[in-house]
């Protein structure tokens, strides 16, 4: 027997009225609501979806009247399958924007600045890793305390235009690059409610079908791109009081302000440079920093922005990461751990000490509005800390689609199985060696284990398509190599572990976010997981505990953290759901941060 309900909101399964959702001129607005949630209202009054589900199912996975399947109305409930010919992550979401419908509880601030982000990535159209979260996040929690914000982009040949809300061509001029003056379209539009403006030269550059990884060359094209966001501002007359910089792409705009812009006509702004990883330096040739219009010899010394490792050399090499540091207004990095490890270790260290003074430590947000379980469009079921029964749904779900369960109903046999997730760029930083014993140890605790990432090094990427091989079959194992932003939602609603063994962590998300969908964390301390994330063992930080907790770089200290997590969940069920109800409760919203990158915009303008 089938239950039949009416679907109220969108984007979770697909009929055939799904294709119509493809469609951007037939979007709905996910609205920003008083509550501080999403308003799903109306999104999906065009198309229903149907869904089969067995009339038994809601007695055994205990839906709650709140936030569940029936709650949230979905017509007939299918089981995924992994022989369905469309994966069950790619079965045509709906597109979904967030408006600015400010919620009653964040109040605005009373010294209120125009703020511009010059960055390579936004969440979710120009996303590659955590930067892209943070741009997106950190701009919408400004917007919401009544700042005035904008977002400078690259126009990458992949953005898919039509995420992009009210695309207009606002401004044709030139900027310098090597020499010649290159006609520059300029565009803005909105994304996630966030106005952008889009940078796109009429030359080769940011062409190819990824963010990174063109036939250009990237040094290059963020020099011309970082001339290019000021020169627009030159030409308009934009004047903002903050210039907020990320990362190495965009370290050459402070000495381009400083030492050019400044004397033109840009008066008003303060440069703020956020560091997200220091590993990444923008090495550069003198005769490449030439190219944007400075003179690179003038800043090769020790006190500017000489790379120190590569003094004596033939060429000495410059570093944009170490020029931004200098020429910035303000410096941030993404924990205060993470501020303590990069003074002590790391050839920036000196400089890093000599401008101590002005470089501080704030732990990021999470973006409430795109990671919200009660209203996350991807999930087949809602949850939320008050009633987080239907994450077991999820979970089912996504076994069901990877093929580790079957049946038409979720077991009780199924509650008993762990399932781990590790969503992580398949990096040296992240810990390989822990991930890969991470799959063998938790088979051996019978429990479940899915891994979702990249690897940009061939060899690193042969090694784990050999995992692939040795266990996709299994019952106990999906390695996925890929990204997915859709599949990355299903899967943090569906863990009940996420493992971040990372061996240096400037701030990780993924642990942020895994809790704020139920998902404890199991990490390795270091960076900002150390200021996230406390072992639940650790009785003088009983108030804060909310995780499980290895120090060593060794598999003996995971396997004895995995072995507390899994003995945990299987042998003390009260002391789980409390953990779970506690780490879904804990704010690590923007709003709570956004505030200190106030305090430190306030600091430093005009």
């Amino acid at each position: 027997m089938r239950v039949k309900m009416e679907c109220a909101t969108a984007g979770r399964f697909f009929g055939p009225s799904s294709s119509r959702l493809s469609n951007p001129r037939r979007r709905r607005r996910i609205v920003l609501n008083r509550n501080n949630g999403l308003s799903a209202h109306n999104l999906c009054s065009s198309s229903k979806f149907k869904i089969q589900a067995q009339t038994h199912l809601s007695s055994e996975v205990g839906i709650a009247k709140q936030g569940s399947l029936t709650d949230f109305g979905i017509q007939e409930f299918v089981w995924p399958s992994p022989t369905d010919e469309i994966p069950f992550w790619k079965k045509g979401f709906p597109s979904w924007d967030a408006n600015l419908e400010v919620p009653s509880e964040v109040k605005k601030d009373s010294k209120l600045m125009h703020i511009i982000h010059v960055t390579a990535e936004m969440a979710p159209i120009a996303k590659v890793g955590g930067l892209g979260d943070v741009v997106t996040g950190l701009a919408r929690a400004c917007l919401l305390r009544g700042h005035r914000v904008d977002i400078m982009l690259p126009f990458y040949e992949c953005i898919q235009r039509e995420q992009i809300d009210d695309l207009t061509l606002i401004t044709t001029y030139n900027s310098y690059h090597d020499g010649k003056w290159i006609p520059t379209h300029a565009y803005s539009g909105t994304v996630s409610g966030i106005p952008v403006i889009f940078i796109e030269p009429s030359h080769q550059f940011f062409k190819g079908q990824h963010v990174y990884g063109g036939s250009y060359n990237e040094l290059e094209a963020y020099l011309f791109f970082s001339r290019a966001c000021l020169e627009w501002m030159q030409v308009t007359g934009t004047q903002p009081d903050i210039i907020h910089v990320h990362e190495w792409q965009t370290g050459a705009l402070p000495l381009l302000y400083w030492d050019m812009y400044h004397y033109l006509s840009l008066q008003k702004p303060r440069i703020v440079l956020t560091i997200h990883n220091m590993e990444h330096y923008g090495e550069c040739r003198q005769e490449q920093l030439n190219m944007c219009g400075l003179d690179g010899s003038l800043y090769a010394t020790f006190d500017k922005a000489v790379d120190d490792r590569t003094v004596g050399h033939n060429p000495e090499r410059l570093s944009l990461l170490k020029g931004g540091i200098v020429y910035s207004n303000a410096v941030v990095t993404v924990s205060p751990t993470y501020l303590k490890e990069t003074l002590c270790s790391g050839w920036l260290s000196n400089t890093l000490i000599r401008h101590r003074d002005k470089y501080v430590g704030i732990v990021n947000g999470i973006d409430t509005a795109m990671w919200n379980p009660y209203t996350d469009v991807f999930l087949p079921s809602k949850f939320h800390a008050q009633n987080f029964e239907g994450k077991k749904l999820c979970r089912y779900y996504v076994q069901r689609g990877l093929g580790l369960a079957s049946g038409n109903h979720v077991p009780d046999t199924a509650l008993k199985v762990p399932l781990v997730v590790c969503i992580t760029r398949l990096v040296a930083q992240k810990g390989l060696h822990l991930i890969i014993h991470a799959i063998k140890q938790v088979e051996e605790l019978g429990g479940q284990m899915v891994i979702l990432g990249k690897a940009p090094d061939s060899r690193v990427e042969s090694e784990f398509e050999g995992l692939v091989n040795l266990h996709n079959q299994g019952q106990s194992i999906r390695i996925l190599l890929m990204y997915s932003e859709e599949l990355s939602h299903l899967l943090y609603a569906a863990a009940d572990f996420i493992l971040v063994p990372s061996m240096y962590e400037p701030c990780g998300l993924a642990q942020m976010i895994g809790m704020r969908y139920g998902a404890v964390p199991v990490v390795r301390k270091t960076g900002g997981l150390a200021d996230t994330v406390f072992d639940i063992d650790d009785e003088p930080n009983h108030e804060m505990a909310n995780g499980f907790v290895f120090e060593g770089i060794d598999e003996g200290s995971l396997n004895r953290a995995l072995g507390r997590a899994f003995a945990c969940y299987r042998n003390k069920p009260d002391e789980w759901n409390g953990i779970v109800k506690k780490v879904m409760a804990v704010d690590n919203s923007w709003n709570n941060t956004a505030g200190k990158y106030i305090e430190i915009y306030e600091s430093v303008r005009a």
